[in-house]
């Protein structure tokens, strides 16, 4: 008896799918639960478990094609596996693909958008050197490694009289769509610039505090809590207080009314190779340092292998980004609709700075926070980074909620 293969329910805010990659060919054997395939979505990647062991029978939807919940993907036959015919015809897409899973298992790390151009470019996965995190290979990766396969050999040029070089030939070029998750992203950054009045005002932190009270408890902090004692728990808590004596940062406009969220839903921005997610850390007021950076850790794992829920990337009254991670000196970030403020956190850097009349060299990081000016006014911007600059210039401010 065969089983329908249809696509999961998926969540209100999310209309439809596209199908990514199927993940085993007609006649592949395949365990109870094993991944059959995975759907891109705008926010992650779902997989389409196996519901018993046995073998895919067809396929009714091919490879890029855009489903709804509950559409026919495939015939399911429970029951022993047999060897996987040679494909042919339409079937070539699913061969293709599995045959990038099979190189990823022989060593290669893919991510879900690098797995995809290497699909559509026929790139040899294990032939692409990754510069990505504990080596995985990214996207660009992937296109950077085409184009330099699509370039001509160099051949010696000659030189006129007058010294000119001759052309060495056309140049190549690779065009790419965008995934879901980056094309949902722009679509979100243009309707923020256009629905909201966006500022954004800036200071600067002395870190020499927070680097001390790290360097003391680290490692004990480690050892008792199993993670490590990393910056963005600092900023988050700060952001907190701030937010408690600024409400109106944590508030978002509906029509004419504001809301004012009486709990803080922080967002924490993670870069993955698919584009930027924005998990949120509920009611981040009640957790504990150690709590907040075993989920930020947590977060930022499974948003580079594409295993965030929906539901852990909605909502948020706020959001705080690191750019420094890259080497950001300063920027100016884009709110994350319907919120109404983001923080900015930039690199670390020792610069000259007068205190108390003398000229010392400190670890200084520039602040910046974007806001909507429909409800934001720029003396409540700057109250606000004023509160997070003094808890984190004096961390012992967050602990007796001063």
């Amino acid at each position: 008896m065969t089983i329908e293969i249809r696509v999961p329910q998926l969540p209100e805010s999310v209309a439809d799918a596209t199908l990514v990659a199927w993940r085993k060919q007609p006649g592949e054997a395949a365990n109870r639960d094993e991944n059959l395939a995975d759907l891109e979505t705008d926010k992650v990647v779902l997989e389409v478990p196996a519901p018993a062991a046995g073998v895919i029978k067809e396929f009714k939807v091919q490879q890029g094609a855009t489903v709804k919940s509950g559409d026919l993907l495939a015939i399911f036959e429970p029951g022993a596996g047999a060897a996987a015919p040679k494909p042919t015809g339409k079937a070539e897409a699913a061969a293709k693909s599995e045959s990038v899973s099979a190189k990823a298992a022989s060593g290669a790390k893919l991510g879900p958008a690098a797995r995809r151009v290497i699909e559509e470019t026929g790139v040899e996965a294990a032939a692409v050197s990754g510069t990505g995190r504990d080596g995985r290979v990214t996207k660009a990766d992937v296109v950077a490694h085409a184009a330099k396969q699509a370039a001509p050999p160099a051949t010696p040029s000659k030189s006129s009289s007058t010294g000119a070089v001759a052309p060495s030939g056309p140049r190549a070029e690779q065009r790419v769509p965008m995934t879901r998750l980056r094309a949902r992203i722009a679509e979100r950054l243009v309707q923020a610039q256009h629905t909201a009045a966006l500022l954004t005002t800036f200071n600067e932190v002395d870190l020499t505090a927070i680097n001390e009270l790290r360097t003391r408890h680290k490692d004990r902090f480690e050892k008792q809590h199993g993670v490590k004692l990393g910056f963005m728990s600092f900023f988050v808590k700060a952001s907190i207080e701030a937010l408690r004596k600024v409400p109106v940062m944590n508030a978002a406009v509906d029509g004419n009314d504001v809301i004012y969220h009486e709990y803080y839903d922080i967002g924490v921005a993670v870069s993955t190779d698919r584009g930027l997610v924005v998990p949120v850390l509920r009611n981040a007021e009640n957790l504990g340092f150690a709590e907040i950076e075993r989920q930020i850790a947590d977060f930022g794992t499974r948003a580079r292998s594409g295993s965030l829920s929906i539901e852990e990337l909605q909502g948020g009254t706020f959001t705080v980004t690191n750019g420094g991670v890259f080497g950001s000196l300063l920027s100016t970030p884009i709110v994350n609709a319907p919120q109404s403020a983001i923080l900015g956190m930039h690199k670390i850097q020792d610069r000259p700075i007068v205190v108390n009349g003398q000229v010392v060299v400190r670890p200084m990081m520039y602040l910046a926070v974007s806001y909507d000016h429909r409800i934001i006014d720029g003396r409540e911007a700057v109250q606000f980074l004023v509160a997070i600059k003094d808890c984190l210039e004096d961390p012992g401010r967050m602990l007796i909620g001063i």
